[in-house]
């Protein structure tokens, strides 16, 4: 390793920090991830005729599932702000910020009244959910940084993996809140004022944002970038770190956000989309639906971590790259299994979903240290964010290109296969192009570039 100027190299994390650290990345994104995924299921299932109703079925789940796409828009603006407020400030208050705005914004988004009640409902529905994406864009760098910036070397793609174990445990938490209050309520209670329940249940998240305030550190790497930019002369310290990260790291970004484009969508459209199909098209009922959701995503639970590790072992990228494969060849058998589905034949529905579970968590588990391990610390931040949240704007459209695709007629269930299918491709083509970058400000990031090596084409 060369040398390098400027202060000592960060001391490793001891295990109680990286634990703490990873526990609490792994609460909030859970949280995060609730709100904004149960806007998805609610517009799966209530939105539709609840803010946007019409006599024609499709038109309707089409303006419902519009509204999913503008949290994912708004994402990368997200990503971006925060992005290079935690640059220049660290971590913990910008996920603490993000924290407490998802929290008002989704509770806020159970008070708005009926389209009947008040005809600017849906622009309201549509200001609060830009809300949600730019918190889950500003969320998920910190609790990304948070985890891996805190973890040994040896273990970064275990301890990251806490943070994107958000992802299975918040839908998990969504679709088990959505199924116990259609259980416990009439469709019609359901569909008047019960859906409303979920989303005032995330004002919990207010005190654990205090939580996170008050007992948990900033990141080494952060305190020694920190170090190095105050002990520059002070016409050389950067104007705009986030024009900065995109100046010096566009390659990275633009790979970084194809590689994962796919994964977004194909957790949309079995999250959302699917959901919305088969309750629309074939007769199923909701209660069943959201149960093989709900364990699909408990799958992803313990396989998330384990292919962090994994990743630790054999190098991110085969991890990944193993999981844009299996979205590839799983892709249109999916969608061919979906629409064999039905109120009494279950089973082709639950096996295409939980093929899903198990090719995302590859990804899943590996993606943000992968990502995060892109970048050096003094801009990772910013260019993590925008290498993943631009995924998000793809993705995003995923249940609204789902119901296009299919336009009404279930033989066409294949098409939303293909896509998924090509979007995997792509995926693979961007791993291949992501060049492996050694930054010698932390020997822990020059240990895991080491370590991934294995599979550095």
């Amino acid at each position: 390793m060369s040398s390098h100027a400027g202060p000592a190299v960060p001391e490793a994390a001891p295990p109680r920090r990286s634990a703490r650290a990873s526990f609490a990345a792994a609460i909030a994104t859970s949280l995060e991830w609730y709100d904004f995924f149960i806007y998805s299921t609610a517009a799966a299932l209530v939105f539709n005729t609840t803010f946007f109703a019409t006599d024609d079925a499709v038109v309707s789940a089409l303006s419902s599932f519009a509204t999913v796409a503008v949290g994912f828009v708004a994402r990368p603006v997200g990503g971006a702000v925060a992005g290079a407020l935690g640059d220049r400030h660290g971590r913990k208050p910008v996920l603490v910020g993000a924290i407490s705005l998802m929290a008002v914004a989704t509770s806020l988004i159970g008070c708005v009244p009926n389209t009947e009640a008040v005809w600017l409902a849906p622009a309201l529905l549509v200001i609060l959910r830009l809300c949600q994406g730019l918190a889950v864009g500003a969320q998920w760098s910190s609790a990304v940084l948070v985890a891996t910036e805190n973890a040994p070397a040896h273990l970064r793609g275990f301890y990251g993996s806490f943070a994107q174990l958000g992802v299975p445990i918040g839908a998990v938490l969504g679709n088990a809140v959505f199924l116990i209050a259609t259980a416990a309520s009439s469709a019609e209670a359901f569909s008047s004022w019960v859906w409303r329940i979920p989303f005032w249940i995330s004002l919990v998240m207010l005190p654990i944002a205090f939580a996170i305030h008050r007992f948990l550190a900033e990141t080494p790497e952060f305190e020694a970038a920190a170090a190095r930019a105050a002990a520059r002369p002070k016409a050389e310290v950067r104007r705009s770190v986030f024009v900065e990260a995109v100046r010096r790291n566009p390659g990275a970004i633009l790979t970084a956000a194809g590689a994962n484009t796919a994964g977004v969508v194909l957790f949309q459209v079995t999250v959302a989309g699917s959901v919305q199909f088969v309750t629309t098209y074939l007769g199923m009922g909701r209660t069943s639906a959201l149960t093989w959701v709900l364990v699909a995503c408990a799958l992803m639970m313990p396989l998330v971590p384990l292919f962090g590790w994994l990743s630790d072992r054999f190098g991110r990228r085969l991890i990944f790259g193993l999981g844009a494969a299996a979205m590839m060849v799983w892709g249109v058998p999916m969608w061919l299994l979906i629409p064999a589905s039905g109120p009494d034949r279950i089973w082709p529905f639950a096996l295409a979903v939980i093929g899903a579970a198990v090719a995302m968590s590859l990804q899943t588990g590996t993606q943000g240290t992968l990502i995060a391990e892109l970048f050096p610390p003094e801009v990772r931040s910013s260019g993590a964010s925008l290498g993943y949240q631009t995924a998000g704007i793809v993705g995003g459209f995923g249940p609204f290109v789902t119901v296009a695709l299919i336009d009404g007629d279930s033989a066409n269930a294949w098409r939303v296969g293909a896509l998924v299918a090509v979007l995997a491709m792509a995926s693979l083509v961007c791993l291949q192009l992501i060049i492996r970058r050694r930054y010698h400000s932390t020997s822990e990031h020059v240990a895991s570039d080491e370590t991934d090596v294995v599979t550095a084409s």
